[in-house]
């Protein structure tokens, strides 16, 4: 491909579905771009990507975790990801996998994509046919128009994981902890930024 088409993206965040129950969208920015590109996803692949955004080690390797070191156990890299279409309302995605001797490229989906590329450091990027049919612009950085039925606010919590107040960051922790262990990632990702935005607040002192 040409690499003059490749048009960078990063993650941004996940943004729950409001209108399609358990859906989610992964809200994708253009690098040094205006647009963004929300990805409607379901609840598993947005607990993998929760769980690397937040950077969450769990008590045992998801299958995204499994793949990935796999991966490179055997030496192969994880080149980039590269979205390349959308149509009747589907990504279309694929992998380069590359080691000393081939490169090879596979389709995945978009969401899977994306959760390997995360735990690799691997590039994304689409191109400007995709941008043009599926991106929106922000007109401001705190301007997040996002598409009609998705919540807004990027990272938003649900109602169900809300803060609560008189927590001291220890209980937090001990929480934490205990999500990890019984396997709920994607509470636990959502209380891990609870606790940095607390530390933050407290001018990184902790009050036990």
């Amino acid at each position: 491909m040409d690499n003059e088409k490749f048009i960078p993206l990063r993650v941004m965040g996940l943004s729950y579905n409001q209108l399609q129950n358990g859906a989610y969208a992964l809200l994708l920015a253009q690098e040094d771009g205006p647009y963004r590109i929300p990805v409607v996803i379901g609840a598993p692949e947005a607990q993998s990507i929760a769980i690397s955004l937040e950077r969450i080690v769990t008590p045992r390797p998801l299958t995204h975790d499994l793949f990935a070191t796999f991966a490179h156990a055997f030496g192969v890299r994880l080149e980039r990801v590269y979205i390349y279409r959308f149509e009747d309302g589907i990504f279309s995605s694929e992998l380069t996998f590359a080691d000393e001797q081939r490169t090879i490229t596979l389709d995945a989906r978009t969401s899977d994509a994306i959760a390997l590329a995360m735990r690799t450091h691997a590039p994304i990027f689409t191109n400007q046919e995709v941008l043009d049919e599926t991106g929106f612009i922000i007109e401001e950085p705190t301007d997040i128009a996002a598409p009609e039925g998705f919540d807004d606010n990027v990272d938003t919590e649900p109602a169900t994981a809300e803060s609560r107040p008189a927590q001291s960051i220890a209980d937090m922790k001990r929480e934490l902890q205990r999500l990890i262990d019984a396997e709920a990632y994607e509470e636990a990702a959502l209380l891990k930024k609870r606790i940095e935005e607390r530390k933050g607040l407290a001018g990184n002192t902790e009050i036990e």
